[in-house]
């Protein structure tokens, strides 16, 4: 996989499109986890989504680069 991608003529690191990529599946599996009530179950929610972005963006990257 390429380490950049073109958009409009500016370079970007490959990073920002799996930024982008984790951002909607990140936002579907928060709103299914929202649907079924299991953020009652947390004691932070807000601390669930960003650990849930992390480990998904790290998976990602793992995938991608290795």
């Amino acid at each position: 996989m390429p380490r950049e991608i073109a958009l409009f003529g500016v370079y970007l690191p490959n990073l920002t499109l799996l930024f982008v990529i984790t951002l909607a599946v990140g936002w579907g599996i928060d709103r299914l986890v929202a649907w079924s009530g299991l953020y009652r179950h947390a004691w932070h929610p807000t601390l669930l989504r960003a650990s849930l972005f992390t480990c998904l963006y790290g998976v990602l990257m793992l995938y991608v680069y290795h």
